[in-house]
């Protein structure tokens, strides 16, 4: 998945991003958008690292969200499938500007840097679908911190029609760049409180 391709001449795509806070958050019990691990709600400390890196951003939100005032401060995209999870969001995102491609993280990534962003955008080349990290557990893509083109968003709709709905299986192709793992805790999410309290007890010390 990682061979260099050409550089192609066709004119640069868009670049737009998208905050990924649709979530139901069930396993944490509370809303992991509005988790604060230092000074701000975490989809505001997403929001700020993403906006810096592209040329609009969004933060995509369920139907029953749009109105939640933390939610309310940020330009919105509303998702258009139900029960999909995160997929729901891109296919929005697609659908709003299928020409685009989209710099998507989730929400709930403490350890989340500029520099990391700022790779992926770096390593994108024309004909890649997408840019992604390498999990350090298993290898595989790691999709919600990556940068989606549109093949890969029409391999995502094309894969959902067909009722499968992991993003990871629309990033196993041989024009998606895979880039070596970032270091331990940089795409570490926190789903569970117990997850919660590690991760504070890491930023304050950390």
């Amino acid at each position: 998945m990682t061979t260099p391709r050409p550089a192609s001449t066709d004119a640069p795509l868009a670049l737009h991003g998208l905050v990924l806070a649709g979530g139901a958050s069930r396993r944490m019990g509370r809303d992991k958008a509005a988790l604060v691990y230092e000074t701000r709600p975490q989809l505001e400390v997403a929001f700020s690292l993403l906006q810096a890196q592209v040329q609009r951003c969004l933060v995509s939100v369920r139907a029953d969200q749009q109105d939640d005032p933390l939610r309310a401060r940020f330009p919105q995209l509303l998702d258009r499938h139900h029960d999909i999870g995160p997929a729901a969001g891109l296919l929005a995102a697609h659908a709003s500007a299928p020409q685009a491609a989209w710099l998507v993280i989730a929400c709930d990534l403490p350890g989340l840097e500029a520099a990391t962003l700022r790779r992926l955008t770096a390593a994108f080349v024309p004909g890649d679908s997408a840019v992604a990290f390498r999990s350090a557990g298993d290898g595989l893509p790691e999709p919600l911190c990556a940068l989606w083109a549109p093949p890969a968003l029409q391999r995502l709709r094309r894969q959902v029609e067909g009722g499968h709905f992991g993003l990871r299986r629309a990033l196993d192709a041989d024009d998606v760049r895979l880039l070596a793992p970032q270091a331990a805790q940089v795409l570490d999410n926190a789903n569970t409180p117990e997850d919660l309290a590690r991760r504070r007890g890491e930023a304050r010390h950390g």
